[in-house]
């Protein structure tokens, strides 16, 4: 996944790449199926190099289609492509600290509905990327319902952040309050998780490809 800004100065565009690399240490949500390389063929030994790979379907940078919560809802090979490329906004809600409740105030204090403006694609900006692959990755802040269902009625069809997850992650791995998915993934919308390089984006509007892997069937993320 990736955004790119271009400037009026030079009209040069650059390029951000918003997704953390995949290895078997990648973070995994409490009780998925972690990451599994193994070399299968090599070009000392057979002239050519294969790996198998094994992983559940949210690891890494990841979308969450409609299917993963609602058993009527789009896989990922159902999506509108054209929906996840484009325009989009970036809010920075970074100063919230672990397990800080993100609110709808929280948003409309930095001008949410101005920002978003009829774009279909908002990036908030935790800056949680930096603990990625630590214990502290878990304690992500997280989004009250409120402010999925607001983003919804602004018209936003695609809601990505930098954390393992929109709602609150419980360290035990049970199951909690799935509100902000629910509600998102309820209205034909999508999510994307543990985005990184945020902080490297030079603006408040960027355009962004988060063109998933089309896997087929029953699969939801890419």
């Amino acid at each position: 996944m990736e955004a790119n800004s271009t400037s009026s100065d030079d009209i040069k565009m650059h390029i951000y790449d918003l997704s953390h690399k995949l290895d078997e240490s990648t973070q995994v949500y409490p009780g998925d199926p972690t990451i599994s390389c193994r070399k299968i063929a090599t070009i000392k030994n057979d002239g050519y190099s294969v790996t198998s790979i094994s992983l559940g379907s949210h690891s890494g940078t990841h979308i969450d289609a409609p299917c993963h919560f609602f058993e009527e809802g789009k896989p990922v090979d159902e999506l509108d492509i054209s929906a996840l490329v484009g325009p989009a906004v970036v809010v920075d809600v970074s100063d919230k600290g672990p397990r800080e409740r993100i609110t709808w105030d929280d948003l409309v204090r930095r001008n949410i509905a101005e920002l978003v403006n009829g774009h279909r694609i908002l990036l908030i900006r935790t800056g949680w990327s930096i603990h990625w692959k630590t214990p502290l990755y878990l304690e992500h802040p997280f989004f009250d319902k409120q402010v999925a269902q607001k983003l919804i009625e602004l018209g936003v069809r695609v809601f990505c952040v930098d954390t393992l997850n929109p709602d609150e992650t419980l360290k035990d791995g049970t199951d909690g309050d799935f509100g902000v998915h629910e509600t998102i993934l309820g209205s034909g919308a999508m999510i994307v998780e543990n985005l990184t390089n945020l902080d490297l984006l030079p603006s408040d509007h960027v355009h962004v490809s988060l063109v998933p892997l089309a896997l087929t069937g029953t699969l939801s993320s890419d």
